[in-house]
């Protein structure tokens, strides 16, 4: 019996086909190996953590199953699969499974063998001469198996080049897979939105939100950033009862049974309706994330498009009194940093941070491009020139973050643009962010899913008390 696997098994015999193309015209020769994710345990062996297999596995191979490797033959093309068939220990508590030659059949590929020749056949390649190409593991058990194999052999930055190239162009069917994540990414948005009410735990929200994840797909991509302390930008505490008169900031994304991610932030006036001054920070955040996307498009470096936004947004603070100056050389000062230390997005897709095991600059950077020093753009990680079939996130932010702002009124750093005096009436502000996922197309982009969550402030309160 044939298996099938997340998608058609021309997809992944296409895939590898160009990916040996790319590795014999970069002049690179050897054999490419691939070690999917096993089990791990959590307290005990027989009670693991929630299986998730290697992403770059998914998308060569598609068998979304654990103890499983692969070895691309770049010379003469052969490609094989490596797993163990169930024994009868096995099928007692799992029940009859498919064969391994059966999964491989199901990705393209005919030729299979045990696991633990895996290793032997890696062993004896090394041995005669042999290139062996592999990519950096994000797991302790592959690093593990891949110093047990090859010793103190490097990562191959060819194989890595070559997989980064075919992975930052979602094909249409991933596209599809990312448009569906999307859609329960806003069901799980509306669901806490929905929630909100003075007195309800954090935790409470977040349990509402994940449960559709779960219901309806693999579970979240990443663990929720529920927050009113807005302020620390990946809080993961959900201790607090919901308080009027603070901002909530929700950033979460679901994964897909195919393992596809979404990655929205929304941030909410806790009470349904936002004071003045959240309002007016609220709105520059909102003006910077549209202008953001209507600079998304091909040829359009996305390192330039976060410099135009932290323009945008000096001007607007400007206007509020917080900086003075001249925006374009607060711009060059790396004003906005403060404000906003983090970049404008990232890669997405079956990855929430497309590939960054990887190698965050290799991934999110052109060769011609250099990592920046200054605040805020020095943590960019998505840089790169676009092109049709990138998937990026367009996430601005504003966050008043009083030990960084008392850190740089120390040092100096800012003092002829930032007014530090007007600036400790928000010490107890908190932080925005606006996040969407977005689709760079032939002529433009698009967001991504079929509907948006409200953002405009006006269009916030409206869904807070309709």
């Amino acid at each position: 019996m044939e298996i099938k696997s997340m998608f058609e098994k021309e997809v992944y015999i296409r895939r590898r086909k160009v990916l040996k193309e790319k590795m014999a015209a970069a002049g690179q020769s050897g054999i490419a190996i691939f070690i999917g994710n096993v089990e791990a345990p959590a307290q005990y062996k027989d009670n693991g953590y929630k299986f998730r297999q290697d992403s770059t596995w998914l998308y060569y191979f598609g068998i979304d199953e654990p103890r499983y490797a692969a070895i691309i033959d770049i010379d003469s093309g052969d490609e094989s699969v490596w797993a163990d068939d169930v024994d009868i220990d096995d099928i007692i508590w799992m029940g009859p499974q498919p064969s391994v030659a059966s999964r491989a059949a199901g990705t393209g590929i005919d030729r299979s063998g045990a696991y633990q020749d895996f290793e032997r056949e890696v062993v004896a390649a090394m041995s005669s001469g042999r290139t062996v190409h592999f990519i950096p593991p994000s797991r302790y058990y592959n690093a593990m198996m891949l110093r047990s194999m090859l010793g103190s052999a490097e990562p191959s930055v060819p194989l890595v080049e070559s997989i980064v190239s075919m992975r930052l162009v979602k094909e249409d069917c991933e596209i599809e897979e990312i448009d569906r994540a999307c859609d329960l990414g806003v069901l799980m948005h509306t669901t806490a939105r929905e929630a909100i009410r003075p007195g309800i735990l954090e935790q409470e929200i977040v349990g509402l939100m994940e449960g559709v994840t779960l219901s309806k797909g693999w579970g979240v991509s990443f663990p929720t950033i529920l927050s009113q302390r807005g302020a620390t930008l990946h809080n993961h505490l959900h201790d607090q009862p919901i308080t009027p008169g603070k901002l909530l900031v929700v950033d979460a994304g679901a994964e897909s049974n195919s393992h596809y991610a979404s990655d929205f932030t929304r941030t909410y006036p806790t009470g349904g309706k936002f004071t003045p001054r959240q309002r007016d920070i609220y709105q520059i955040v909102c003006d910077c994330n549209e202008y953001a996307f209507s600079l998304t498009r091909p040829g359009m470096a996305y390192r330039d498009v976060h410099i135009a936004v932290a323009g945008k947004m000096l001007e607007g603070l400007k206007a509020v009194g917080l900086v003075r100056g001249n925006v374009s050389d607060m711009v060059q000062a790396g004003i906005a940093g403060l404000f906003q230390p983090h970049g404008l997005g990232h890669n997405m897709g079956l990855d929430v941070h497309d590939m960054e095991d990887l190698g965050e600059d290799l991934v999110g950077y052109d060769p011609d491009q250099k990592r920046s020093s200054q605040p805020g753009l020095g943590s960019l990680r998505m840089a790169r020139r676009l092109v049709p079939g990138n998937v990026i996130t367009d996430e601005p932010g504003i966050y008043f973050i009083p030990a960084l702002i008392e850190q740089w009124k120390a040092a100096g750093t800012g003092r002829d643009f930032v007014n530090f005096d007007a600036l400790k009436a928000y010490y107890d502000f908190g932080g925005i962010r606006l996040e969407d996922d977005v689709l760079v197309t032939a002529d433009g982009a698009r967001r991504l899913g079929h509907s948006r969550l409200p953002i405009q402030p006006g269009d916030v309160e409206d869904a807070m008390n309709g």
